[in-house]
């Protein structure tokens, strides 16, 4: 018998005085997470009760005895925090922020960030790792500079994975349940107090949704839940975990968050005009745009698309197209049958969307190609990434030189309120003053790191290792204790590490291509490192494999065994259960941190960022985020950003290169101390790294790109297709159609640039072309000369464009076009004409099959 059926249900909150309520504001918004004075108050509270419940202050006041809550009222000191705390959020919530004072006009801009996770806090388990905490301090920094905001996720009964080892090492995982009623979120509900609900209906999948809010800061991130009594016991599971389950699984949960994303924001009556999807997951969240508008304007799909298109931002963190969804045709159909015709397309119509090929009927349906196709604005996430997505993505546009696709990088950032230590923050306060804390991103405030005394700043790093140590052996500990170790192995945990050697991290996911165990390929070398007397070294792992990633479990198992070796016992240790307050730990207390991935294949990686901010080096290869970050006195470089095709050779090639390194630079240079014990050139790194890293690789630099590059011209441009009863957009739909159906007469009859064999360089080469355009007029195409130095294979590198102007009609469609071309550099050059269309008011149009080249 099912009893929960016949269960009257209600809800017990705390009863908080009015003098205590201020507690209860300050639970439930994340600010405080950021606020060390908010995480004090609590932790002050009860310390033993806020570590057990993961520094959750909502589950804590919960637990907490009525006369415990009622004794504060009588303790001045605290009643005093209380309010200072109190009056700290209510100054930051109504403060005048950064987008207030360059708005400029873009004030009705309405922004929403859809992402599968969001990894703002421990006590909130929704996230598995950096996409999930680039999502979070996304939106603490989007709140510190005031964007208008919103965000939208999954709210996950069981989140992602707990992870646990037994004896040998191996990954074991559990799943337990989140109880979103002792947890910082808001169920949303009508004026009638009855949860709000919007229905889905896919297939043969029919369910309904609730809606959860919780507040970060300024920003509201909505999150959708499926547990409903009301849904099939199949349904419930949607948002049971993160990234898990089989394909069609995938594709709720994707439908879910892109189409059930875009109704619940109009449940709430949040109506976004951009749309900036984390990834391809919530690339439905295009079509559902398109449906709504056409259904309200009776308008076209195509002219639906211009406007939505507009609006829609595309960020990819994937280096592999093996790491995007892909959806099988058959699939994709049994689920959007219905729907595709609502939008007024066949199915090859539709499925196309998803193709880099549309007239590839073998070819799957990619979330990605779909997002890139249906966004006016898509990037990578690091400079590097952004030069490896366009290599991978274009087939997408074959008439484009790969440096001329619209597929741009902003590289990531790190929150950094979050991720600083409360004694690094302390003293750049003492030494900074305080406007770092209001913009991080000044450089001239990040110059005066130098004026920090070398002994000073030593010693606060010193307290953070101290920290990680201790942090360290009670997790190693409670690790022991779980899984049944003996009372002299429980004893040990007390004597591994030693809070003044040289401390390296290495945490992150364990997929094989991040290589955790470059390290181990030479135990005997790495022994003679570790354990050298002078100059000892030690190591702390953590990080989590994919339940089904085996290669990865396998990896850390190795790691394991090598750390209960009587050899590495004291200098070698894994902590389980990687999280964000291990995270903290580790990237405030370690003196290098260590990152190994097979280039290209880290699109940025943030957790050296964190490291930069708490005075810790890195040590890297050349990926991601670290090619702009190294500078030569700021950290290390792992080889110099070669790529092998034998992956074994790159690997014993830099294994190597890491233990020369270690053996020659990084340990000597930390163990060469004064009198004083101040190691004085390790300092000079630190404030180097300091002073070049800090300012650059924040989320606050971040998102006022993203604002700047992204959010406010799409506004812009999305305001400019719906004004005027969206004339621009009907005039686009209608003139591409024209355009489109006249293109295969266009062709290019004549291109000749007069040149002798040798030309000055500065000097201009005259270009003329001829080209027939049929009934086209000539000022609705763009001809443009493509010029430039090239290559040992005969290919323009790096080219630049000349506009060609309109010179004489020759009738019969027939126009001459000319212009010069300025030789700026010496070299065999080249040159190559190119023809596209122009609108009057958007200047050129490219799509993919209308542009000529001669």
């Amino acid at each position: 018998m099912d009893f929960t059926k016949m269960i009257h249900k209600f809800t017990v909150v705390p009863s908080l005085t009015e003098e205590l309520a201020a507690l209860q504001r300050i639970a439930y918004n994340l600010w405080w997470c950021w606020e060390p004075d908010a995480i004090n108050l609590f932790r002050r509270l009860d310390a033993d009760l806020w570590q057990s419940t993961r520094h959750n202050p909502v589950e804590m006041l919960g637990i907490l005895q009525q006369t415990t809550l009622e004794s504060l009222k009588s303790d001045e000191g605290f009643m005093a925090h209380l309010k200072m705390v109190d009056e700290k959020l209510s100054e930051y919530l109504k403060g005048k922020t950064w987008f207030q004072k360059n708005a400029n006009g873009d004030s009705k801009m309405k922004v929403a960030y859809f992402s599968m996770e969001f990894g703002l806090h421990e006590s909130l388990p929704i996230y598995s790792g950096g996409l999930g905490i680039l999502a979070g301090d996304h939106l603490k920094s989007a709140s510190d500079l005031g964007l208008p905001l919103v965000g939208v996720g999954l709210l996950y009964r069981q989140g992602y994975f707990r992870q646990y080892l037994n004896n040998e090492g191996w990954q074991q995982e559990y799943y337990p349940e989140n109880d979103f009623y002792n947890l910082p979120l808001t169920l949303e509900r009508d004026e009638a107090g009855v949860p709000l609900e919007i229905e889905l209906d896919f297939g043969n999948r029919r369910f309904r949704v609730h809606i959860w809010r919780v507040q970060v800061g300024r920003v509201p991130l909505y999150l959708l839940d499926t547990n409903l009594e009301s849904n099939s016991p199949e349904d419930r599971l949607i948002t049971a975990q993160l990234y898990f389950g089989d394909k069609e699984m995938r594709m709720i949960q994707e439908i879910l968050l892109g189409i059930g994303g875009i109704r619940a924001l109009r449940a709430l009556g949040v109506i976004p005009n951009v749309c900036h999807m984390n990834e391809g997951h919530a690339a439905f969240l295009a079509l559902e745009r398109i449906r709504l508008l056409m259904d309200k304007r009776s308008i076209s799909f195509a002219e639906a698309r211009e406007i939505v298109s507009a609006g829609n931002i595309f960020t990819t963190h994937t280096p592999v197209e093996a790491g995007i969804d892909h959806f099988a045709p058959e699939l994709l159909d049994r689920f959007f049958s219905r729907y595709y015709r609502s939008l007024g397309l066949s199915k090859d119509e539709f499925t196309g969307l998803g193709r880099q090929n549309p007239l590839n009927s073998q070819e799957s349906f990619c979330m990605a190609v779909l997002a890139i196709k249906l966004a006016g604005h898509a990037n990578g996430v690091s400079q590097l990434h952004g030069e490896v997505s366009r290599a991978m993505w274009k087939n997408l546009w074959p008439e484009l030189p790969e440096e001329q696709l619209p597929l741009n990088s902003i590289t990531n950032g790190v929150h950094t309120r979050t991720w600083m230590s409360n004694h690094m923050a302390n003293l750049l306060v003492r030494y900074l003053g305080t406007r770092w804390l209001d913009d991080p991103t000044e450089h001239a405030v990040w110059r005066r790191v130098s004026k920090i005394p070398d002994a000073e700043l030593w010693r606060s790093h010193q307290n953070s290792r101290e920290k990680l140590v201790d942090f360290a052996r009670k997790r190693l500990k409670a690790q022991l204790i779980k899984v049944g170790a003996t009372t002299k192995e429980i004893a040990t945990a007390e004597e591994v590490l030693d809070p003044e050697v040289l401390t390296i991290g290495f945490a992150r996911r364990f997929a094989t291509y991040k290589r955790g165990t470059l390290l181990l390929r030479d135990l005997e070398r790495l022994s003679r490192i570790l354990n050298n007397p002078e100059m000892p070294v030690q190591i702390i792992f953590a990080g989590k494999a994919h339940p089904q990633d085996q290669e990865g479990k396998e990896l850390i198992r190795q790691l394991v065994q090598v750390s209960h070796q009587e050899l590495f016992r004291h200098r070698i240790v894994f902590i389980e259960d990687y999280d964000m307050e291990v995270a903290r730990h580790l990237v405030q207390g370690v003196d290098v941190w260590l990152n190994t991935p097979l280039r290209p294949m880290e699109a940025s990686g943030t957790s050296g960022m964190k490291v930069a901010f708490n005075g810790g080096l890195n040590m890297s290869v050349l990926d991601g985020w670290w090619c702009e970050g190294y500078q030569g006195n700021n950290g290390w470089a792992i080889g110099k950003g070669e790529v092998y095709e034998d992956v074994e050779y790159q690997n014993q090639v830099e294994s190597r290169a890491l233990y020369d390194l270690l053996e020659k630079e990084v340990v000597p240079h930390y163990y060469e101390r004064n009198n004083d014990g101040v190691p004085r050139a390790w300092v000079a790194t630190m404030k180097a790294s300091m002073q070049s890293l800090c300012p650059v690789f924040s989320t606050d630099r971040m998102v006022q790109e993203y604002a700047e590059l992204s959010y406010v011209p799409s506004f812009r441009h999305w305001k400019r297709f719906v004004d005027n009863d969206l004339a621009l957009a009907r005039d686009l739909a209608q003139w591409k159609k024209r355009i489109f159906a006249a293109w295969p007469q266009v062709r290019i009859e004549q291109a000749e640039a007069q040149v002798s064999d040798d030309i000055a360089v500065g000097s201009s080469v005259p270009v003329s072309a001829r080209i027939a355009l049929a009934d086209i007029p000539a000022d609705e195409v763009s001809v443009e000369g493509y010029f430039g130095v090239l290559d040992s294979k005969g290919n323009i590198q790096g080219g630049e464009i000349v506009k060609l102007k309109h010179r004489e009609d020759l009738g019969n469609g027939v126009h001459q076009f000319g212009g010069e071309m300025e030789c700026r550099f010496c070299g065999r050059h080249g040159f190559m004409l190119r023809v596209m269309p122009k609108h009057k008011e958007l200047g050129n149009v490219y799509e993919p099959g209308y542009l000529i080249w001669g």
